[in-house]
């Protein structure tokens, strides 16, 4: 990442403001005094100070992207069949910051990714023993059984070793179809998908809207959001340690 977008995006100032701060020498990268506009850092390790002041972008959490990855783009940081990831959708300056996916989204789907270079916050997010909340909207074409909030909070099979569980928090018949809110706190091999299929019904439209604390919110198709530093924060305190034991089951 450019020095001068770093600090702008520290909330240190506008763009322009850091040029003229890095030409006026007062920046320092590692104790060392940097005044070539063209500097690139890796905020995740550079120790970077505005007049000897440390500046840091995420106080609490290293760097978080929110993606909304369009259908078709594969999340993964490295393709070997040369199909378009998540990280392809990231500007010049955010792809040098060595970012990776925290968890998947199935190509056919989409919605938020999360991206981030903090190991411990990306464990937390997906290691099935925090069960913290991932929200999805399904369009389903058939009609799904009207029990389908219960039998999902039960847990149906989908052939494998345990149970999957899903909370419905919304359903609206339509015709031909229906519309769904649902919310998992696990995340096996296209869930939804195979519950959804497993009673009957056909997932026509799936999109991620939420993970933990993160909402997708208006960002548009193929567009990123670096989360600042409150949210960053209210990201790792949410996922600090797991959930209660009612919280985390649907059931």
């Amino acid at each position: 990442m450019r020095l001068h977008v770093f600090l702008a995006r520290a909330g240190a100032g506008s763009r322009r403001a850091m040029e003229s701060a890095i030409l006026a020498g007062r920046v320092q990268v590692d104790g060392v005094v940097v005044q070539a506009l063209g500097t690139r850092i890796d905020p995740a390790r550079d120790d970077v100070r505005l007049d000897g002041q440390p500046i840091s972008t995420l106080p609490d959490c290293r760097l978080v992207v929110a993606v909304h990855k369009p259908p078709g783009v594969i999340t993964t940081a490295r393709d070997p069949e040369g199909r378009a990831t998540v990280l392809d959708l990231l500007p010049p300056d955010l792809r040098e910051v060595r970012l990776y996916p925290v968890g998947r989204l199935d190509a056919p789907s989409e919605g938020l990714v999360l991206l981030t270079n903090d190991g411990e916050l990306a464990e937390r997010l997906m290691h099935p023993r925090y069960g913290h909340e991932r929200e999805y909207s399904a369009e389903v074409r058939g009609n799904p059984p009207r029990d389908l909030p219960r039998r999902f909070a039960d847990g149906i099979s989908i052939g494998d070793p345990r149970p999957a569980r899903a909370e419905v928090r919304n359903l609206r018949q339509q015709r031909g179809g229906a519309t769904l809110r649902l919310v998992l706190r696990e995340g096996r091999y296209r869930q939804i998908r195979r519950m959804l299929t497993a009673v009957g019904v056909k997932v026509v439209t799936l999109r991620r809207l939420r993970i933990a604390t993160v909402r997708l919110g208006a960002l548009a198709p193929g567009a990123v959001r670096v989360l600042n530093a409150d949210q960053c924060a209210e990201l790792k305190a949410a996922v600090a340690s797991p959930p209660s034991a009612s919280a985390a089951d649907p059931a």
